[in-house]
């Protein structure tokens, strides 16, 4: 988790100097960046339906190859469309290291430490989001863009020494007549997933005919699935668990809370220096307060999840998110960096209590052969949330400082759009915490919901 998170951020800081470089402009380089999002979007459920099928640790060991060897191409690129294939690959390893690694760890950590193992995952997500910006910065001062590719070389061959030595060999694996690929049904799921990413991410959230085209190609390509799956023998995703409200209610609300912590990422970049007039240096370390705390507070989340139980504290972090998206909503207004840091400070450690929670919940009841696609589609939900939140929130954004060209929007303008944006927000977190609130009231019955996993 921390390699894909690492992926995402290092690469953000590079922009700059990847499109002088090449002499390419933004809307061409960007593209840096969204190749790899899109290619863990589309690969995500299918990397995870691999490993059920071949063996967690076999298609672990397998992406993390990938990932390496493409970081390697990423960092020898001569060309920017050999940078932007190459990044794509890399993607497609990211895609698998993320299904696999909330799979692998259900197969090997005891059910009273799921939710610790859960916390550590967030904490080594959180590690590499905050890593980035800083060992980015440093690399691009010293060798260059090259090398915030190549740096991560190393860390994959490290990594793949460690699957190697450390995952049990007898990983299990589907070994019926099933054990199939539904290879229709991967073509059409990548097809929806592909058309939606590309929907909301292409013409910075305004609806043109393109967009429109490819909502409708996204909505044909979701009726072909469906239809698929219904008639194939060994299907990509078994639709029938969808019918389980507690998975379908965690994919929704984490659907939700990834597209509200995105607009934190969008949004306050803008306000804290178009706003509050702060220097680059200063909102880069004022950024970095929410990461820090997600790294502090993940493995006591999940310890507290294995004490007290996944409901309470999935209840508990849904609200701690509404206080501190209504907080981002009002204080930073009145109170400038110091509210911005106390919103903060609310909303990061509640997102971690969620992410433990909502992670055991989904992944603590699922059979062995299922571990890899519901982990998939767990991370899924999290890649649409962060797609969709970069689109919509940064639409509203901008509808609320009241012009496309924020850049040059009066300070007080910028502060309207922020409070706009997370005021949608709040009502957002409201309804998923709503949401859960009446799934595991209904479910009261099932003892791993409302009590300690000892």
């Amino acid at each position: 988790m921390l390699l894909a998170s690492l992926g995402v951020s290092i690469a953000n800081v590079a922009l700059p100097a990847i499109a002088e470089a090449f002499d390419a402009p933004f809307h061409t380089v960007q593209w840096v960046v969204l190749a790899y999002l899109l290619a863990i979007t589309i690969m995500i459920v299918t990397a995870g339906r691999l490993g059920d099928i071949l063996g967690h640790k076999r298609v672990l060991t397998g992406g993390l190859i990938l990932f390496t060897l493409a970081s390697l191409l990423c960092g020898a690129s001569p060309t920017l469309p050999i940078l932007i294939a190459a990044r794509a690959l890399q993607g497609v390893g990211a895609a698998v290291l993320m299904a696999l690694s909330l799979a692998l760890i259900r197969d090997t950590v005891p059910p009273e430490k799921i939710g610790t193992a859960m916390g550590l995952m967030g904490t080594m997500s959180a590690i590499g989001t905050a890593l980035g910006p800083s060992l980015g910065g440093l690399l691009l001062a010293g060798p260059g863009w090259h090398a915030i590719f190549l740096i991560v070389v190393p860390l994959g061959l490290v990594n793949t020494v460690l699957v190697l030595r450390t995952i049990p060999a007898h990983d299990a694996r589907v070994k019926d007549t099933r054990s199939r690929l539904d290879g229709w049904g991967t073509l059409f799921l990548a097809g929806a997933l592909g058309t939606y990413a590309l929907a909301v991410t292409i013409g910075n959230g305004t609806l043109e005919w393109l967009n429109i085209g490819l909502i409708i190609a996204c909505a044909i390509a979701i009726g072909l699935f469906i239809r698929v799956e219904k008639a194939a023998s060994a299907p990509l995703i078994e639709l029938s668990a969808l019918r389980d409200l507690s998975l379908t209610t965690g994919l929704i609300t984490n659907f939700c809370v990834a597209t509200v912590m995105m607009a934190t990422l969008v949004v306050f970049p803008f306000y804290l220096s178009l706003a509050l007039g702060l220097n680059a240096a200063l909102v880069g370390l004022i950024l970095t307060v929410g990461p820090v705390l997600s790294v502090i507070c993940g493995v006591p989340s999940g310890w507290l999840v294995d004490q007290l139980g996944v409901s309470r504290i999935m209840f508990l972090g849904l609200f701690a998110m509404v206080l501190g998206c209504l907080a981002l909503a009002l204080m930073p207004t009145e109170f400038g960096i110091i509210g911005y840091i106390a919103a903060i400070a609310v909303l990061s450690p509640g997102y971690q209590l969620f992410q433990s929670a909502n992670n055991t919940a989904i992944m603590s009841p699922v059979p062995t052969d299922q571990r890899g696609v519901i982990s998939g589609m767990l991370n899924l939900s999290r890649n649409l949330g962060l797609i969709t939140g970069a689109a919509v929130m940064g639409t509203i954004f901008t509808y609320g400082v009241g012009r496309s060209d924020i850049v040059k929007a009066a300070p007080t303008a910028v502060a309207t759009g922020m409070h706009t944006t997370f005021a949608v927000a709040t009502i957002i977190i409201a309804f998923a915490l709503c949401l859960a609130i009446i799934t595991y009231k209904r479910a009261s019955g099932r003892v791993p919901l409302e009590t300690p996993q000892h």
